[in-house]
């Protein structure tokens, strides 16, 4: 799938590349089923918690022109938002941390040129996820924190100076908010690099959160500028084909939907069902063609962030010839587990 030496950026692409082609099925099915019970489990807590504030609703969205909603109507929907948006973060957690290890958990079987199915791959992202979990957070917490913290200062400081006027002016504290964010940024930036292997580390090496960020910052380390460029590269590559995905999706829609509203629009009795019925193709065509954009647009960065760990590897820890050797070896038989590889 790639040549076992120190790659070079077309080497690094075209092995996503390859890898996203010939492991389509097991990476895609991952994925779809992942994001499946995601949206299942939130549509059936959305669906709990509009039945439970059911008779509140008119109370707070049909309302006449100038009125607020009364606090019993209010506060009920306002309770039941709560551990719905909660319910919500924490299963796009869950579903990047299986994500996040199913990658680097099909890059193993890439570079050697094993053939792997969609249960073993699926069991092998789960079997890691929890340290997964808790290296996303983990990353978060450390590469997002310089911008919290400049915004928690900002915060701070115009709370303060709205109590009290003499401490400054809330209006000119609050114009230095964006300079702090500048300045926190490139920081989040860097350390975002510096810890970008961790997720491979955690799979391919089975490290706990703490240890992979560290072997993360260690193969990073003299390679800032390098990984931060393909990164970006990988970035821009993504979005472009992402977009042309679903282009076609989006003319399909729009085809479907436009013809019953022209239709509608110079008939003084529209046929309402036909209308409806354009709308709905409109709506899950962009939909469909936003599912489907979005598995290359997470899959292929992860991807080569998985082969820039390998190229670090192999360029720090002369890994190429156990992963030579790995791969001569002969392979599993059918049904068994796969052979222990050398990452």
């Amino acid at each position: 799938m790639i040549p076992l030496r120190p790659l070079g950026v077309g080497e690094v692409l075209g092995g996503s590349f390859t890898t996203f082609g010939r492991y389509w099925k097991q990476l895609v099915g991952v994925m779809l089923t992942v994001q499946g019970v995601g949206i299942l489990v939130v549509t059936l807590a959305v669906g709990i918690g509009v039945a439970v504030v059911h008779p509140h609703l008119p109370g707070v969205f049909d309302l006449p022109a100038g009125e607020s909603p009364a606090p019993e109507d209010l506060d009920p929907v306002l309770f039941a938002l709560i551990p719905v948006g909660v319910l919500l973060f924490a299963v796009l957690l869950l579903g990047w941390a299986m994500i996040s290890a199913l990658t680097p958990a099909v890059l193993q079987e890439a570079v050697l040129g094993r053939r792997t199915t969609y249960r073993a791959m699926f069991r092998r992202a789960w079997s890691r996820m929890p340290s997964m979990l808790g290296t996303l957070l983990l990353t978060g917490l450390v590469a997002g924190g310089p911008v919290l913290l400049a915004l928690g200062i900002s915060v701070a400081l115009v709370i303060t100076a709205a109590a009290n006027s003499t401490h400054g002016d809330p209006g000119a504290i609050v114009l230095l908010m964006p300079l702090a964010l500048l300045l926190a940024m490139p920081v989040s930036v860097w350390l975002g690099v510096r810890l970008s292997f961790a997720p491979a580390a955690v799979v391919c090496e089975h490290l706990g959160p703490v240890a992979a960020l560290r072997r993360s910052s260690q193969l990073v380390k003299g390679a800032w500028w390098r990984v931060f460029g393909i990164t970006l590269l990988t970035a821009l590559i993504a979005t472009v084909i992402g977009y042309m995905i679903q282009l076609p999706f989006t003319f399909v829609g729009m085809f479907a939907f436009f013809p019953t509203m022209l239709v509608g629009a110079g008939d003084p009795e529209p046929d309402v069902a036909a209308m409806v019925g354009g709308m709905v193709v409109y709506f899950a065509c962009i939909m469909l063609g936003g599912v489907v954009s979005q598995l290359f647009q997470v899959g292929f960065p992860q991807l080569t962030s998985g082969l820039l760990y390998i190229d670090q590897r192999i360029r720090r820890e002369d890994l190429a010839p156990a992963l030579m050797a790995a791969a001569a070896a002969p392979p599993a038989p059918p049904g068994g587990p796969a052979p222990a590889g050398p990452f």
